[in-house]
């Protein structure tokens, strides 16, 4: 079963140059992978040559993480050209960026920074958003943030803001359970209110990832979204709950920091996958690190 945006219903993961031998060796029994597109916006090099031979066996998700969409600054339309070139070259299922910014004036900020939820940002996200998807000629999705600090100057929630964007621009959500957790723990949220106030209908991929624990200024608890650890408890538990709006949701498990082997990283997907399994009544037959075949 494949959602509207074209990912197959089943538990996906990030890919790493560490796991690709043994993947292509194993061709292990995963939904799809994703990778970041900017450590592939180069003509050639074992980078392309691995992904070309991963897409040929499987769902392919790109996510950015430079377009810099809530910038208060024109989109770069050289990065555009480039991440539609990438595209055009895999044809992924899906494509997804964030709703944060990265860049000012000339300089690029290796960090996804918070927004405030205003008229006038809206009105730009929008703009850009609109850009994006003209440019790409694809729809995308938009990822909810992982915030540390809010804005006083903001006149609506995170999710009225995430609502509207869709409304008005017709990008779906990418909804990242980790990130709901993270801040619901630093803003004092209530986690499963925030996600039933989202645009459910219109969530075309779920991540998950893990979080390192500190605390603030005031020795409050403050979590970061450093996708360096196993995905939590309480992050699986809100997961069942987001599923239990949504129904099955392609899901990736998101590892970017102190990679594990890959057996380690396979397990976590097996968990996700048996979830969706079990609400799209297809059942988990095959042993683990073999691969079943794509369903419809």
């Amino acid at each position: 079963m494949t959602t509207p945006f074209g990912l197959p219903s089943r538990a996906g993961v990030g890919l790493k140059s560490a796991h690709i031998q043994e993947i292509l060796k194993t061709e292990p029994d995963v939904g799809f992978f994703e990778v970041h597109a900017e450590n592939y916006m180069v003509e050639g090099g074992p980078f392309h040559h691995y992904l070309t031979r991963i897409r040929e066996r499987y769902a392919l998700s790109v996510h950015g993480v430079g377009l810099s969409i809530g910038a208060d600054a024109p989109l770069d339309v050289g990065h555009l050209d480039a991440l539609t070139v990438l595209l055009e070259r895999y044809q992924p299922q899906s494509f997804s960026e964030h709703l944060a910014w990265s860049t000012h004036n000339d300089a690029y900020l290796n960090d996804l920074l918070p927004i405030a939820y205003t008229a006038a940002t809206l009105q730009r996200v929008c703009a850009h958003i609109d850009q994006v998807q003209s440019h790409l000629k694809r729809r995308m999705l938009l990822e909810n943030p992982a915030t540390y600090v809010e804005f006083a100057e903001s006149s609506m929630d995170e999710p009225t803001f995430l609502n509207e964007v869709v409304r008005r621009t017709g990008c779906g959500l990418l909804l990242d359970v980790n990130n709901v957790y993270v801040c619901s723990v630093n803003h004092h949220r209530d986690a499963q209110a925030y996600i039933r106030s989202l645009p459910l209908a219109q969530v075309g991929e779920i991540h998950l990832a893990g979080f390192a624990e500190q605390q603030d200024s005031l020795g409050y608890p403050l979590l970061i979204d450093n996708h360096g650890s196993p995905v939590a408890k309480a992050v699986w538990d809100l997961y069942a709950f987001a599923l239990s709006l949504t129904g099955a949701v392609a899901t990736l498990i998101e590892r970017d920091n102190d990679v594990p082997s890959w057996p380690v990283l396979f397990a976590e997907v097996s968990q996700a996958d048996q979830q969706l399994r079990a609400l799209s009544g297809t059942p988990l037959s095959l042993p683990r690190g073999t691969r079943a075949e794509a369903t419809t």
